[in-house]
């Protein structure tokens, strides 16, 4: 049987595979063998005058409060890069769905430029070996999905206009058989205003089956004045109720900086990608971590959490009224519970 390597890991590049690699993108919708570059160019188009076979198709328009199918891809197969670029009013107002093996509910639902570690409705590189957001807005995700019968990916537009100029290619590879240790990519957003009262914001909650947590992107509006990351990232694993297993230290720390990290950095697991601080508008920040080389192993549950906390001039640690939006990545075991019910447009639209 052949074996998929370690996911995509370097030490699997040298191995020759009976894969068959395609890619779906505006050109080939289908991503069938030979079915590229067919489109014919209407009169005067951009390519009227060179015709058939030249850059014709190259994006689409999402039609206002419509959801489109990006792929539709019979398996078994692997999804290894998806690349799309849109315009900023599309981050937040368009979510992206993904569906694994005929199942009804998604396994992925995220606003389009969260699932990219873009937060707030904002463009800004990402330097990772996962995600990278490359000038201007090139969004591309290196996650691994492998997929057993079926793979459906979707994008629904709930902007009160047409989105145009929406590029995008999804590259797979077919394969003989996916190994039955795998299990499914998962990705769920979650917003919520945290309170002097209970300053926690639930990172993803009610996880259930065999899988291992493998990353965290946050975007934090701030609304509480001064330093805002002494609050820890607790992952509660298999049972635990009141104290988790996995406790961390910081905000910060849990993104692998330290001491306030003083300026914004992007690396290959971890980053602090943004912060903007403008007169008159919600200081923001944007963190990512990924669990690559360290995944949080659960065989029967998983709830993730993190604080709110500053420090009042006392010394002590202050409660703060922040409003924390995450995105949960990780793979698991089919069937997965069902996602909380997905916050409308206007309780997650960019803070200004």
């Amino acid at each position: 049987m052949e074996q998929l390597g370690a996911l995509g890991l370097f030490h699997s590049l040298p191995l020759l595979t009976n894969y068959k690699t395609f890619s779906i993108s505006a050109e080939n919708p289908t991503g069938e063998k030979g079915n590229g570059a067919k489109e014919v160019p209407p009169q005067n188009s951009p390519a009227s005058d060179l015709g058939k076979g030249w850059k014709v198709r190259p994006c689409i328009t999402l039609q206002s409060k419509s959801v489109t199918t990006l792929a539709d891809i019979k398996g078994p197969g692997i999804i290894q890069h998806i690349w799309i670029t849109v315009h900023p009013n599309a981050y937040r107002s368009c979510i992206l769905r993904f569906f694994w093996d005929d199942e009804k509910e998604p396994s992925v639902e995220v606003p389009l430029g969260d699932f990219f570690a873009n937060g707030h409705g904002l463009r800004y590189n990402v330097n990772s070996l996962m995600i990278a957001v490359n000038p201007s807005g090139g969004f591309n995700s290196y996650w691994p999905m492998p997929f057993r019968k079926r793979c459906i990916i979707t994008v629904e537009n709930q902007f009160w206009e047409n989105i145009d100029g929406f590029f995008y290619q999804v590259t797979y590879a077919i394969v003989d058989k996916i190994p039955d240790d795998y299990g499914y990519f998962h990705a769920q957003w979650r917003i919520s205003m945290t309170t002097r009262e209970y300053p926690e914001h639930v990172i993803v909650d009610n996880i259930k089956g065999k899988g291992h947590y493998v990353g965290t992107f946050l975007a934090w509006a701030q609304f509480s004045d001064g330093w805002w990351g002494e609050g820890e990232v607790k992952f509660y694993i298999d049972g635990d109720t009141e104290y988790p297993t996995i406790c961390g230290t910081g905000t910060e720390d849990y993104f692998c900086g330290a001491w306030g990290f003083g300026e914004t950095f992007s690396s290959i697991y971890t980053g602090y990608p943004m912060h903007q601080r403008e007169p008159g508008r919600v200081p923001k920040h944007c963190l990512y971590r990924w669990h690559v080389l360290d995944p949080i192993r659960f065989e029967n549950d998983l709830k993730v959490t993190i604080q709110a906390l500053g420090w009042w001039p006392n010394g002590k640690f202050q409660p703060l009224t922040d409003e924390l939006a995450s995105v949960a990545y990780w793979y698991q075991r089919e069937p997965h519970n069902k996602f909380p019910v997905f916050p409308e447009l206007k309780k997650r639209f960019p803070r200004i």
